[in-house]
């Protein structure tokens, strides 16, 4: 797991919930490379700034949507042929980063690009991530953009509060895509 500025015992978090706060972060880093080895088709990561952004190309996938209150349901892929998952979180603690506003875009060998598209929350049994299902022309190697836009919600702690201020973009290169549906 990769790692930024340590946090410091603060007046908002103490020594004991900043080691608990790693915790959480190392057994959600635990879940997140066990998702982009054993899981997904392909995966990958980099730190940049405050964040650490990774994610993992799947087939596409059918999932829950709620269309009503109280009534989920299931979608099956139409067009789609990939699913992206993208997971943010804090390069110092690595635990995931809720509520942000995420864009990306896969680009082709031929330089055909798809996207920008956004990609949401996306819950899932074992790792909380964005994600969503997408069209591309077919399997191969693509480029994948990813924008995270700063989040507006509020930072508790004067000391290590100052952090998601600016706009972050991640280029991943050569990224493996496999299309198909599950």
């Amino acid at each position: 797991m990769t790692s930024g500025p340590p946090e410091k015992p603060s007046d908002e978090a103490d020594k004991k919930q900043l080691e608990m706060a790693k915790a959480e972060g190392e057994a959600y880093y635990r879940s997140l490379r066990y998702m982009a080895q054993h899981v997904a088709d392909s995966g990958g990561e980099q730190q940049v700034g405050d964040y650490t952004i990774a994610y993992a190309q799947e087939r596409a996938e059918g999932m829950y949507m709620l269309s009503s209150e109280g009534k989920l349901e299931w979608s099956e892929p139409k067009d789609e042929n990939c699913h992206l998952e993208i997971s943010v979180s804090d390069a110092g603690d690595g635990r995931f980063i809720p509520y942000l506003a995420i864009q990306a875009s896969l680009i082709s060998q031929d330089g055909t690009q798809i996207g920008p598209f956004d990609v949401p929350f996306l819950w899932h049994p074992g790792l909380y991530h964005y994600g969503r299902n997408i069209t591309v022309p077919g399997d191969g190697r693509y480029t994948l953009r990813v924008h995270i836009a700063p989040p507006t919600f509020m930072r508790h702690d004067r000391i290590n509060g100052r952090r998601y201020a600016d706009p972050v973009e991640v280029e991943f290169r050569d990224v493996p895509v496999k299309t198909g549906r599950e």
